[in-house]
């Protein structure tokens, strides 16, 4: 059976970033009280059943081994440093040295935050053709637009969805990568390119999922304020929207293939509301299916887990108890 191994792109100076960066690592910086961009992205391999995870570091390593020394809950961490920068191509080549026989992987930039689903872009790299796919993702404008007709302005729109996709930074490779005649430099403006003309290159593509780079303080502050209220699962994650003496709302995101663990609540009473996506609730009898748009209420006591046959949004809006979970079955391992 194939085995796939995670790599993290860990050793950038984070210039951009700077003072921050000069004794911080930018992989280390907190986007939540002691939960790192890197604690996220570990996070994420192993929900997504990879168990071991090269880290790919340069610019104080020393800070990143402190924190993580050769295990992370359960994931298995080695190390592999350039003795002096190179690009992020040299890093990747040095990294698929490490790769043992039977061995592919899914390696991620040290800076993105995304809510993928990784186990999915396994899967389907597994199934295709080319040795290489990036993830890819429609681009959000970062300025508002306008829309002109004739000799005049029609509207304003903030910050759409254009109809452009970027790289998201999260490439799977099956084990081996030709990496042409080039040994320096960004991969993604030598190799990535030189691929795309010779027909090797593919793509996995999720839209309408949390996405960004940190790269500036601004999407620093971004990125901090998307976590203010919250917690990731490994199912997706859970927001909390309004809590308030009367009642609460949160948002769930649950990716396709995933569910919440069987539980129930003693005294919160809560109706969901599927913003997008598809899936079912299984209660103890039975399973009832939900679409966007669709209303379901839970009472107080009923024992159930929320299914996502594909990416699910959910509002959910409730009693005031944010504590009242009991968990009958966990389908996870322990963070």
């Amino acid at each position: 059976m194939t085995k796939t191994v995670g790599m993290i792109l860990c050793g950038g100076f984070g210039k951009r970033l700077r003072p921050l960066t000069e004794r911080v690592p930018k992989p280390l910086i907190e986007i939540r009280d002691d939960y790192t961009i890197l604690d996220k992205q570990l996070f994420d391999f192993k929900n997504a059943g990879v168990d071991k995870v090269l880290l790919l570091t340069g610019f104080l390593s020393d800070k990143i081994r402190e924190r993580y020394g050769d295990d992370y809950k359960g994931v298995k961490i080695e190390y592999v440093e350039e003795s002096e920068p190179l690009g992020t191509l040299n890093a990747i080549k040095l990294g698929m040295e490490h790769l043992g026989d039977g061995e592919q992987c899914v390696i991620r930039n040290g800076d993105v935050v995304a809510d993928l689903n990784i186990k999915k872009m396994i899967e389907q790299g597994e199934k295709s053709d080319y040795p290489l796919q990036i993830f890819v993702t429609k681009m959000v404008s970062p300025y508002g637009i306008v829309e002109i007709s004739g000799d005049r302005l029609v509207s304003f729109k903030e910050k759409p969805v254009l109809d452009y996709y970027i790289n998201g930074g999260v490439y799977f490779s099956n084990g081996d990568i030709n990496f042409g005649d080039f040994d320096v430099g960004d991969i993604e403006k030598t190799v990535f390119p030189m691929l795309a003309k010779e027909n090797q290159l593919g793509y996995y593509k999720e839209n309408g999922l949390f996405w960004m780079a940190i790269d500036t303080t601004k999407e620093l502050e971004q990125i901090r304020k998307e976590y203010q209220n919250r917690e990731d699962k490994p199912w997706g994650y859970e927001k909390i929207l309004i809590n308030t003496e009367k009642y609460l709302t949160k948002e769930l995101f649950i990716r396709e293939g995933y569910q919440t663990s069987f539980h129930y609540h003693e005294q919160k009473d809560e109706t969901m509301y599927i913003v997008s996506g598809a899936g079912y609730i299984e209660f103890e009898d039975r399973k009832e299916y939900f679409g966007k748009n669709d209303t379901i209420r839970i009472e107080p006591g009923e024992v159930h887990s929320i299914v996502a046959m594909e990416n699910t949004v959910l509002h959910e809006v409730s009693t005031p108890h944010l504590q009242d979970t009991v968990r009958v079955k966990d389908y996870y391992p322990a963070r």
